[in-house]
């Protein structure tokens, strides 16, 4: 289908200020919050901060190689097009279904974390006792408001993307809000004496690097969230060249800010107390403000932001993913019935209904399911991020006169150091004794959702023959300053 062009069949209503709200909204997320103690656990306050630089350095040169390609490629499905143009269909199939578990594995990850919140702010919320699950006692109300919130995040979802957008813009700035009142209470509160003895967790040089390695496997996780953008690629509109730009942008402000959240922790909770927070609610983040204060009001303000993120990751995945899982069934890689819009909202709805049961159904594996979904949606993410970086490595020889309304200096550069630090990263997942190999539960989702790509692979490919993988491009409408842009590039 070479040469073929097609009208996009969205609705354009992103801007580029749309989607940096959405990526930064994925990646500052929940984390934060709730994950922080076990950071400084892993790393210490300064090992943990530095392990999130680090996995900012690794997510930095994969996103450079983002904005470039999407920029030049600004099309449903962002991943899908990039390898499928670099790699073929093969090649695009495994990049994109590693993507699609990492989205929905955050996804699942917040369909587990709100409830839990709830029990924070409403200490007799759990009633309903019905089982146990990893030490973990799962409640009829815990369960009941999981559910209730994934049906309401699937509806805004087809109702409209713009109206996803607005939703997140709200809790983004609540979020920000939120974080800069800890770091700066911290700043003006805290104290030395606190994070002296918990900079670093280990002994020696080398458990202090392994330490920080642990801590550094664990971001992209957290940091997933930029790629969004590229999913949602072909719904923007105004300039490519800013969608490029604001990307960027939005890693640079989600390190950043990851950094100095755990910082401000260790300096205003000392060793003790953190580890007495953890035994309780392990909401740690939250206890900067009730030590400063004196006030569990402004505890529980922490945790409304922390609410706030759940609900923007849950958002920004689920576009993501059932973008991503739209441009699949288009290419006839996975049945045709993904490729549905909504006919009013022009939304991939039966993609949403999906990843709406599937966020229904996870919260049935208790609290420990955050860990493990956590952990096995890492490799999804670091193996596509890998598949992207070469793609944009192949396709500077292979398309080199490709309009690049943002064009990356230094290419090869950026390019080569994005597969080497994504590559190093799935590496410490595979690799026994690296102390960041997955669990036997994190195997077996990575696993399952391995064999159902196997799957829809040969079926797909044995129902369509030589159109499985098939794509066609949109027709791409630049404005004056990606002309000038793309003139200067060439």
């Amino acid at each position: 289908m070479s040469g073929q062009t097609k009208q996009s069949e969205f609705n354009k209503v992103l801007t580029a200020k749309d989607m940096l709200v959405i990526a930064f909204g994925a990646m500052i997320g929940w984390g934060w919050v709730v994950s922080t103690g076990d950071w400084i656990a892993r790393g210490g306050a300064v090992g943990a901060a530095l392990g999130f630089a680090i996995g900012g350095v690794m997510i930095f040169f994969v996103g450079m190689t983002y904005a470039e390609l999407t920029a030049a490629l600004p099309q449903c499905g962002g991943e899908h097009v990039f390898s499928y143009k670099a790699m073929g269909a093969t090649g695009s199939f495994v990049c994109t279904w590693g993507i699609i578990f990492g989205y929905v594995g955050v996804v699942c990850f917040e369909a587990c974390a709100f409830p839990t919140i709830i029990g924070y702010l409403l200490p007799g919320f759990l009633k309903g006792y019905l089982y146990t699950v990893a030490g973990f006692d799962i409640y009829a109300s815990w369960l009941a408001v999981a559910i209730v919130v994934a049906i309401l995040m699937t509806w805004v979802n087809i109702i409209g993307v713009k109206t996803a957008a607005n939703v997140q813009t709200v809790f983004t700035v609540i979020i920000v809000a939120v974080g800069l009142a800890i770091i700066g209470t911290s700043a003006v509160r805290g104290d030395m004496e606190n994070i002296i003895p918990q900079m670093w967790n280990g002994d020696s040089t080398g458990s202090i690097v392994k330490s920080v390695i642990r801590v550094a496997v664990t971001t992209p996780f957290f940091f997933i969230g930029f790629d969004v953008i590229p999913q949602a690629a072909e719904e923007i509109k105004g300039s490519l060249k800013k969608i490029g730009l604001y990307l960027i942008l939005s890693v640079v402000m989600a390190v950043l800010f990851y950094g100095l959240v755990i910082l401000a922790v260790g300096y205003m909770l000392n060793p003790e107390e953190i580890a007495e927070g953890m035994k309780g609610n392990g909401l740690i983040t939250a206890d900067v403000l009730v030590k400063a204060f004196s006030s569990k009001v402004l505890g529980n303000v922490v945790i409304i932001g922390g609410l706030c993120g759940i609900v923007t990751s849950w958002n920004s995945f689920m576009i993501g993913g059932s973008r991503a899982m739209y441009s699949m069934a288009d290419s006839k890689m996975i049945p045709a019935a993904f490729a549905k819009l909504h006919p009013k909202y022009k939304t991939p709805v039966n993609a949403l209904l999906l990843i709406g049961v599937i966020s229904c159904i996870a919260p049935f594996a208790g609290r420990q399911m955050l860990v493990w979904i956590s952990d096995a949606g890492n490799l999804g993410c670091c193996l596509s991020y890998c598949m992207v970086a070469c793609s944009f490595l192949i396709l500077r020889k292979k398309a080199p006169d490709m309009p690049r309304p943002y064009k990356v200096k230094n290419g090869s550069f950026i390019g080569w150091t994005a597969v080497i630090l994504s590559g190093g990263m799935v590496a410490c997942y595979l690799i026994p004794g690296s102390g960041s190999t997955l669990a036997p539960q994190e195997w077996a989702m990575a696993g399952a959702w391995t064999l159902i790509g196997v799957i829809f692979y040969f079926t797909e490919k044995k129902k369509y023959g030589e159109e499985f993988g098939s794509h066609v491009d949109i027709e791409i409408e630049y404005t004056e300053e990606d002309l000038a842009s793309i003139q200067a590039n060439m």
